[in-house]
């Protein structure tokens, strides 16, 4: 059923007004205003439909929400490790604790990716199949321990880890940077998999996901820790070796392919059409650099019992003017995602300094939030404004609801928690205000939307008394 279809036949059903949602709490970014609160918002019953109304419809539900979050890095948590411990423990209690922004899904890297001080694995030097060299030390120096302190705030943190490059004797070309895995070295690499997750256990940070390669579709050119792995290579990596190792161990962590864009939708069918791959794969992760989102309903609907997970997309240019005030332009990309799927949102690195480093690599992106390298100030991006009204609205468990309706410049995405309250994200990247009706289960409400704004709302169920 096409959108406007479900738009018309919402409107025409009959609505029932069993009780009166209480007044919906509403928190606005725009202008100077940073997740700053408005007033309550009345609820009355449902007028005649509008072309300008929001039609959330309960009855229809899609994806559980996992959660929110973005990737502690090497460089991130090098950085942060420097940071005086009040300030430190200030940034990541208002980034992790569910009372602050509430984000609680992250990524790390096994391993270094572009954005660490120097490239390293868990195992350098001759060949070690049997892996009697492995060791995680070069973690424990910061990583670890940011990990620690931010799993004190967020005990139920989910960590997803994704390898940028095999240890470089496996390689073609004995090196991180670039080539590509020798299949002779399968079977090792599932053990490297293994040992690192036993190892990071033992350490305190469970590992709940793995992917078999961030962005399996480049090598970029030897510039940085990378590894090409060809369509056929990841089918049998994971149909032959890491699943059935993670099997045989009776590990527990998930196991996602790609990770890379949404232009790959075509390879993530044909992966998920083996069945070997299709037993052990829990789920798709995607980057968002090329495509378009709905590339991931494309996949969706050939495998409804996989899951879409979105792992990977930051501020591309740190240099870039509006860098502290591109709430929009990553709401409404937040939005897209959520709507095709999408169990989590995890951008790119949560910090870096005011010239995008510690950086081995060639691409000068922005973190989550800059860190001064003279001052230390802390300064947040835009994209960290848009995702902390996802984060702070959308509960682990959460369902996403239908919302239907095309009001213009206004992107909208619609929520019910598992304590049944609800939460709505909208987007207004229009030049002007406006203001737009949000029905629900026979019930309306309006809300005055400032131009360039994100604004995020919660109601609740009126109690037994207030019916």
């Amino acid at each position: 059923m096409k959108e406007s279809e479900v738009v018309s036949s919402l409107r025409e059903l009959p609505h029932t007004r069993t009780h009166t949602p209480t007044p919906a709490d509403v928190w606005f970014t725009h202008g100077t205003k940073r997740f700053e609160p408005g007033p309550q918002l009345p609820w009355h019953p449902q007028r005649a439909s509008s072309e300008e109304a929001i039609v959330v419809n309960e009855t229809e539900s899609f994806q559980e929400i996992l959660g929110f979050g973005a990737a502690l890095t090497d460089a991130a948590c090098y950085l942060l490790k420097d940071l005086p411990s009040s300030s430190r423990d200030k940034f990541l209690r208002e980034f992790f604790d569910p009372g602050e922004t509430g984000l609680n899904v992250c990524r790390i890297c096994m391993g270094s990716s572009d954005y660490a001080t120097r490239p390293y694995s868990y195992n350098e030097g001759d060949p070690d199949p049997d892996m009697g060299r492995f060791s995680i030390d070069q973690d424990r120096a910061y990583i670890l321990p940011v990990l620690h302190e931010v799993r004190r705030w967020c005990p139920d943190l989910f960590v997803v880890a994704s390898p940028w490059s095999p240890p470089g004797w496996m390689k073609a070309g004995g090196s991180m940077l670039g080539g590509s895995i020798q299949r002779k070295h399968f079977p090792a690499y599932a053990k490297y998999f293994l040992k690192f997750i036993e190892s990071y256990g033992a350490a305190g940070v469970p590992i709940h996901a793995v992917t078999v390669q961030n962005e399996v579709d480049t090598d970029q050119e030897g510039r940085m820790p990378a590894c090409l792995w060809g369509q056929g290579d990841e089918i049998r990596f994971v149909g032959d070796h890491l699943g059935p190792c993670f099997a045989a161990h009776q590990i527990q962590s998930k196991i996602w392919i790609l990770d890379h864009n949404y232009d790959l939708w075509g390879r993530a069918l044909c992966e998920l059409a083996n069945p070997k791959v299709a037993k052990f794969a829990d789920g798709i992760a995607w980057h968002g650099y090329t495509g378009e989102p709905a590339q991931m309903t494309l996949v969706k609907n050939m495998h409804p019992d996989k899951h879409m997970y979105f792992t990977e997309g930051g501020p591309e240019d740190m240099h870039d003017p509006c860098l502290e005030t591109n709430w929009v332009h990553w709401s409404s990309k937040f939005t897209d995602i959520l709507k095709n799927w999408a169990r989590c949102i995890i951008t790119w690195n949560v910090a870096l300094d005011e010239k995008g480093k510690p950086n081995i690599g060639p691409f000068s992106c922005a973190g989550l939030v800059t860190i001064d390298s003279q001052t230390q100030q802390i300064i947040p991006s835009g994209q960290y404004w848009a995702l902390g009204h996802y984060s702070r609205g959308v509960r682990r468990g959460a369902r996403r609801l239908e919302s239907a309706g095309r009001p213009a410049d206004i992107s909208h995405v619609a929520f019910l928690n598992p304590d049944e309250s609800y939460a709505m994200v909208l987007t207004n990247a229009g030049a002007n205000s406006k203001t737009v009706s949000v029905a629900v289960s026979g019930w309306e409400t309006e809300i005055d939307l400032p131009a360039d704004s994100v604004a995020t709302m919660t109601w609740s169920k009126a109690s037994r008394g207030e019916r």
